[in-house]
């Protein structure tokens, strides 16, 4: 179940109840009149089925209510009320096949954000798998592979290429080009550091690495573990089963790859720079075209269920969705 959180301008209350009370699936509603302050109006709460909520949210959005007032939505993860029940039972579908778009776009959008904790992050990651690649200590590989953030932009191209956000594509492509950017240059200037400090080696580069040699050596397995793990980890956002992020995380090589490439530029080894480079380009595609796919097949099932079971809210295919940028 969601918890939506209505601040309502007092002339469009009776607008939104019956908005709300039209919707399949929705109970608990509340209406606290001239409650809010900070805008003014009217404070509407409701429950909502998940599988319903897009719709409900979307039909709000049309309304301008959030413009003119607010729209909050929770996920609740206890709720004991038969009346909740009987709203899941009558909304179509099942909520954890449910893409709550607004909340897809929020997501996205705060983690595709270039800012100094994304980059530390990023960073850190690609200077530890720096340590396990010249180590060729797999466990360090792993390690790199589940602090990197790298997945939010990835996520946040594929979300803007569906949803048609042109800003957002924009931003997600700044943070992932930019964050690897600096987290490779600073990489490099990492593995000087550790050379002059006689804790890194040529040789330690340029010999055999069982563990993990694989890093610089791309093949078509690489863009196919890539795009599975770009299915998992879409599936886990709209899901909201974040905990399947990190087997993501750590099937993937980018950070790994991203480091070797730093590593090898920096002892002028450019065969393993370029071939890395190749194994980062083979799998940030991978997720990306595997996130978009995900993201339109789900649209589309979802909108033939509806076709077969009815809209969840008789008011929303009048209002339409409103799909602008975020900035």
């Amino acid at each position: 179940m969601l918890h939506l959180r209505l601040i309502v301008p007092a002339g469009r209350t009776d607008e939104v109840l019956r908005l709300v009370e039209n919707t399949v699936g929705t109970t608990h509603l509340v209406v606290m009149t001239g409650a809010a302050r900070d805008p003014a109006g009217d404070l509407v709460l409701c429950d909502v089925a998940r599988e319903a909520g897009d719709g409900l949210i979307s039909a709000l959005r049309g309304l301008d209510i959030d413009e003119s007032g607010s729209i909050t939505v929770e996920n609740m993860d206890l709720t004991l009320s038969a009346h909740a029940d009987r709203a899941e039972e009558a909304a179509p579908g099942e909520g954890a096949d449910a893409v709550l778009w607004e909340e897809l776009t929020e997501a996205t959008h705060e983690e595709s954000t270039f800012s100094v904790t994304y980059v530390a992050f990023l960073a850190v990651a690609t200077m530890l798998a720096a340590c396990g690649v010249m180590l060729d200590n797999a466990i360090l590989i792993v390690g790199a592979m589940a602090v990197g953030p790298e997945f939010g932009p990835l996520a946040g191209i594929s979300t803007a290429l569906v949803q048609r956000a042109p800003r957002l594509a924009l931003r997600s492509l700044y943070a992932l080009i930019g964050g690897f950017a600096v987290a490779m240059v600073l990489t490099a200037g990492f593995a000087w550091l550790m050379d002059s400090f006689g804790l890194f080696a040529r040789s330690m580069i340029e010999g055999e690495r069982p563990n993990t040699a694989f890093i610089w050596k791309p093949d078509a397995m690489s863009f196919v573990v890539a795009f599975l793990a770009g299915i998992a980890g879409t599936l886990s956002l709209t899901s909201a089963k974040s905990g399947a992020l990190i087997g993501v995380a750590i099937s993937v090589t980018t950070v790994p790859a991203a480091a070797n490439a730093a590593v090898a530029f920096s002892y002028s080894d450019y065969g393993q720079m370029w071939g890395s480079t190749a194994q980062l380009m083979a799998n940030l595609g991978g997720i990306v075209v595997a996130g978009t796919l995900t993201l339109l097949v789900q649209r589309v099932l979802w909108a033939a269920h509806h076709r077969r079971t009815g809209p969840t809210t008789t008011l929303s295919g009048a209002l339409g969705r409103k799909t602008g940028d975020r900035d």
